[in-house]
């Protein structure tokens, strides 16, 4: 899996309404082992701003809209995400921030790792060391 990438989980159309769907290990890359959704977001708010270690991540606008910053060390790539059915698959070791949150979004996350205060880096000059001495 490279750093981050786009992916469209499928729809299924219907006159009713249409049916989006994640198979763990399919149509993302990892065993699901933990959901978490960010709501109620103040405006102005910026949410992330860490790495992780091992876990890996698929980030998903479920309602609304928010910008997702992606840094491996060498490259800083932006995304804005405002489709339910795309997900932004997040490797382990990239940096990233989440911000500009439109009103009403809730942000829904995928971790292929249940929570481990451990596996965090909450410092950017932490973060590149580690990434330079890789």
């Amino acid at each position: 899996m490279r750093d981050a990438v786009l992916v469209n989980f499928p729809v299924v159309k219907d006159q009713r309404g249409n049916i989006s769907f994640i198979e763990a290990d399919k149509t993302v890359p990892f065993n699901i082992k933990r959901v978490y959704y960010l709501f109620d977001i103040s405006g102005g708010a910026e949410r992330g701003g860490h790495a992780h270690k091992s876990l890996k991540q698929c980030v998903i606008a479920m309602s609304g809209s928010f910008d997702v910053l992606s840094d491996n060390g060498q490259a800083r790539f932006k995304y804005h995400l405002n489709r339910p059915y795309q997900g932004l698959l997040l490797t382990n070791m990239l940096w990233r921030e989440i911000d500009n949150f439109s009103g009403g979004s809730v942000c829904m996350v995928l971790a292929s790792e249940h929570f481990d205060e451990a596996d965090y880096i909450r410092n950017y000059q932490e973060f590149l060391q580690v990434v330079r001495e890789k």
